[in-house]
């Protein structure tokens, strides 16, 4: 009898690490595809980061009255430039993304830039950037849900807890003009 409890104790011990092996794999998964998604939107916004010299020059012999809108940008893409964790990253992404737009409505009033070949190139260029980062983010945010859902879940949360996988943050609106309705 001693025998048959040995064994199906020993047969209980190595089902029990299997399912925590299993259950610990399934979070690095997820935890990988959050780092991965997090690349996908780090490298557009790489690409959006690197035009917005270009469109400040074309934008300066223009708007000589608008430098402070000239000069938010600026001042937003440093911020970018210095942020190093993944939450000031995304706010200060979104500082940038707002002072963007807040030029592109300044250009409005200036029918000749409107009508400049290399300003419009770069607007479309920013433009589609923008919305491959929205697309993007959608995507990253799919991935905390999933993760943060499985990590939270029985009996998941044991071995989540046990091993230290930590919660994901999920891409916020952080600035208050992006949920109102765009004037247009």
């Amino acid at each position: 009898m001693s025998a048959y409890l040995l064994g199906t104790s020993l047969v209980l011990f190595v089902l029990l690490i299997g399912a925590v092996i299993v259950v610990f794999n399934g979070l690095v998964s997820l935890r990988n595809e959050i780092r991965r998604s997090w690349s996908n939107i780090d490298v557009l916004l790489k690409q959006r980061f690197d035009e917005i010299p270009r469109l400040v020059e074309v934008c300066k012999g223009y708007i000589k009255h608008e430098r402070e809108v000239l000069e938010l940008i600026v001042k937003a893409r440093t911020r970018v430039s210095e942020a190093r964790e993944i939450p000031t990253q995304t706010r200060a992404e979104d500082g940038l993304t707002d002072a963007i737009h807040q030029l592109f409505l300044v250009v409005e009033k200036y029918p000749d830039l409107k009508a400049n070949d290399s300003f419009l190139k770069l607007q479309h260029r920013i433009t589609e950037l923008e919305n491959h980062i929205a697309d993007r983010r959608e995507f990253y945010n799919q991935c905390v849900t999933a993760y943060n859902t499985r990590r939270e879940s029985f009996p998941d949360l044991l071995i989540a807890n046990g091993f230290r996988f930590e919660k994901a943050e999920w891409w916020r609106v952080n600035n208050a003009r992006e949920r109102l309705n765009p004037i247009v």
